[in-house]
């Protein structure tokens, strides 16, 4: 899996999140979870809290393939007050 590479969306409590897969395995990747943990920074850069949130693989992955897929992540809108902004910093792959 490659770093996120992020973009900003519509509202200041969302963003794109693009993640690229690449299958190195003996075996196709049939299904799996990606979870996103998703900070709020404050106007001063402090860090006040990590949303997780899940969206599936995009799955199948065959043996050498490799697969490009964009998000949009958000987190609910009261928790993102004027002046602050979201970055997706943690991405967790669980592959089945």
């Amino acid at each position: 899996m490659s770093d996120p590479e992020r973009e900003p969306a519509d509202a200041r409590w969302c963003e794109k999140v693009t993640l690229d897969f690449r299958n190195t395995g003996g075996t196709a990747v049939r299904s799996g979870t990606v979870t996103f943990g998703t900070h709020i920074i404050g106007a001063l850069g402090i860090d006040w809290a990590t949303i997780k949130s899940a969206e599936k693989l995009p799955a199948p992955i065959a043996v050498g393939a490799r697969k490009e897929k964009t998000w949009t992540v958000c987190v609910d809108e009261w928790r993102v007050p004027l002046g602050m902004h979201i970055e997706t910093q943690d991405v967790s792959v669980q592959w089945k």
